[in-house]
């Protein structure tokens, strides 16, 4: 299969001003967290990329776009109905295809010459199924991320089969349902904010949409468990990280980040040490 469309959702109360934020790249130049995403999609071969945000945002995010707007559609979520329902919003965009899905809350930093969404895109297209990016994460985290439970695939190094997803589960329920073999203990598989999805993902959101009462909230990660029970479905440890910029402390994170894998790594590590030279212990 070809992967040539994108959604990133970004309609969360709590996540709408994410995107509109300005990093300095690791090219040196200011971008909005929003470019850098579209960017990433990019890379992959994708072409265009649905943007799902709440009524009035798209101006905002059509600026935020800059030179890259033109890959845009926007998407409205006319209501507070959770993440599931907002990718559903979007399914006019992809139709009947494969595609791509980003977060727009998690800003990827790949670690060799790929950028992540294009190692994750590759893989799928190998493989002709739906694979999410994982990340190794502390249990001390999981209630901020969606986990998966599986079986390493043999022979492939960093790829799972995926038996089970959890939203946000506990350390107890990720004990009792999300171990991986291989995990450092104490560590369980979480998203890492990057998915490629079958149509049949949009088939089951509808399905959900069908079966709840009128205004409930759709999840995503109940939609995801049974896609894996319905069909093949891969997670793959992508070489890189995922920075969660609606956390504590996540914006000044992803900026570090950003910064210290940038062409101007040697000048902010410099920085960096007369700033704690000068601090009281």
């Amino acid at each position: 299969m070809k992967i040539k469309k994108a959604i990133i959702t970004s309609a969360g109360k709590d996540q709408r001003t994410i995107p509109l934020q300005t990093f300095v790249d690791r090219d040196g130049r200011q971008k909005t967290a929003l470019r850098i995403l579209v960017e990433e999609a990019l890379s992959s071969g994708v072409e265009e990329i649905a943007v799902v945000v709440l009524p009035g945002d798209q101006e905002a995010y059509r600026l935020a776009a800059g030179g890259l707007s033109e890959h845009l559609t926007f998407v409205e979520q006319k209501e507070p109905r959770g993440y599931g329902h907002a990718l559903a919003c979007a399914r006019k965009v992809v139709g009947n295809e494969p595609f791509l899905h980003l977060v727009s809350d998690h800003l990827p930093i790949s670690a060799n010459e790929k950028r992540c969404a294009q190692q994750l895109v590759e893989l799928a297209e190998v493989e002709n199924c739906s694979v999410s990016a994982v990340q190794p994460t502390h249990e001390s985290v999981l209630p901020h991320f969606g986990a998966i439970g599986g079986q390493r695939v043999p022979h492939k190094a960093d790829l799972y089969q995926i038996e089970n997803v959890l939203e946000k589960p506990t350390p107890t329920e990720a004990e009792q349902s999300l171990i991986v073999a291989g995990l450092r203990a104490g560590y369980y598989l979480c998203f890492f904010g990057m998915h490629v999805l079958t149509p049949s993902v949009m088939d089951i959101l509808a399905e959900m949409e069908e079966r709840v009462g009128k205004g409930e909230k759709i999840h995503l990660s109940p939609a995801l468990a049974r896609l894996a029970a319905k069909e093949k479905y891969l997670a793959l440890q992508v070489q890189g990280r995922r920075y969660d910029m609606g956390g504590k402390y996540g914006l000044l994170f992803a900026q570090m980040a950003l910064a210290l894998d940038g062409e101007e790594r040697t000048e902010v590590l410099t920085h960096l040490v007369e700033l704690l030279a000068t601090r009281k212990v």
